[in-house]
This record gives structure tokens, sequence and C-alpha cells, in this order.
């Protein structure tokens, strides 16, 4: 059995994703404090813009896939990757918003719980899809 690129971009998509989640949970109150002191401090940091050029190139790299390998609905990656752009382009160009909205969701429990329960379901569809659909 071979794995393809998409299945590998669902599995560590998914992986990333549940990690996340156990780290966030398992940090509490620190994860906080490393968000908004560390990650996102109020003065954006350089480091950013290697991390949006990284996804760009990602995202780019999927779309070459799916238009040059034959392998069916390969296009739902590469929207769904494309739509982490808007989330890394307002942190590349909006850095205040988005560091706002940071701060906003990591100090509001319940958001945050939606916010886990969202992303593990959406891991769960990306193991599914790499085993299913890829």
């Amino acid at each position: 059995m071979t794995i393809n690129y998409f299945q590998i971009v669902c599995f560590v998509w998914a992986f990333i994703g549940i990690a996340t989640r156990i780290v966030m949970t398992a940090m509490k109150d620190r994860f906080k404090d490393w968000a908004l002191n560390t990650a996102y401090t109020p003065k954006q940091k350089k480091g950013l813009y290697i991390v949006g050029l990284v996804t760009y190139l990602i995202v780019g790299y999927t779309w070459y896939q799916v238009f040059t390998t034959d392998i069916k609905f390969s296009w739902i990656i590469g929207l769904l990757l494309t739509l982490t752009v808007v989330k890394v382009s307002t942190a590349l160009f909006n850095y205040q918003v988005f560091r706002k909205f940071v701060s906003t969701m990591v100090n509001d429990d319940k958001k945050m719980l939606h916010l886990h329960v969202s992303i593990l379901i959406f891991s769960a569809v990306l193991i599914l899809m790499g085993i299913y659909l890829y």
C-alpha cells in the first residue's frame, strides 16, 4: 500500500490538530501566557513571515499536486489548505487584529471549548478522508 501526498496532508494536519489540543489543555493558563507573551507578542515577530512563506509554499505545492496528479477529490484538500491562507494573511498583514482575536479566544473558556471541539471534529474528518477518500 502506498500513501499519496493528500493522505500525508490529511494525517499530518489531523495529528497537528489533535496534538495541539492536548498541549493546550494540559498547559491551560501557561498556554495563555505563552500565546500572548511569546508566540503573539504585542510587537509582531519577524519569524511569522517565515511561517507565512512556508504556508504559501505548501498551498502552492498542493495545488500543483491537484493539477498534476490523478487523485479524485484532491481539490478538497487544496481548497481547505487555501482557507488557511486567510488566517496566515491576517496574522501577517493585520497583526493587531489577529492578536486581539487570539487574546479573545484564549481568555474565553467557552470559545476555547468550541474551538477545541471544532478542531477535533475537523481532525477526525481529515483522518477519515485520508483513509477512505484518498
